[in-house]
């Protein structure tokens, strides 16, 4: 019984709701890469997960929706290390990083006006601008 990820202090998911299938990794590792299969690909059901709050889920669906099955798992692989446990400890880290990212909610951006002064600015610049073009036109029938 391996202990649950934790994600934060409030979120945890339980090994159970973990699933690890192995397949023969590609790469270096010489005949190794023939006889052992130590590339680790886990499977986790994002969207019916209990371990998740609700809010988290949505996001969680909401931005990694392209990298989700269609019955809503998450599917994610690790060959980098040439042993199995390496590679197990590298996709719970995969994992923990993805669910890291949608824990806090985004901040809501509140529209903002400009300032009396940025607004004067920005006129007296275009004045001079338009100026300094009006003084390169040649003299002429107006």
């Amino acid at each position: 019984m391996n202990p649950p990820l934790e994600i934060t202090s409030t979120i945890r998911i339980p090994s159970e709701e973990l699933r690890f299938t192995f397949a023969r990794s590609s790469g270096p590792g010489g005949q190794n890469v023939n006889k052992v299969s130590s590339k680790a690909v886990l499977h986790f059901a994002v969207a019916t997960s209990p371990s998740l709050p609700e809010p988290v889920r949505a996001r969680f669906l909401s931005r990694y929706a392209s990298r989700l099955t269609t019955e809503g798992e998450l599917v994610i692989t690790s060959q980098k290390h040439r042993d199995q446990p390496r590679n197990i400890t590298d996709c719970l880290d995969k994992l923990r990083e993805l669910v890291q990212s949608v824990v806090t909610p985004p901040k809501r951006r509140r529209p903002t006006k400009p300032t009396a002064g940025s607004r004067q600015r920005r006129l007296t610049s275009k004045r001079q601008q338009s100026e300094k073009k009006q003084q390169r036109r040649p003299p002429g029938n107006d």
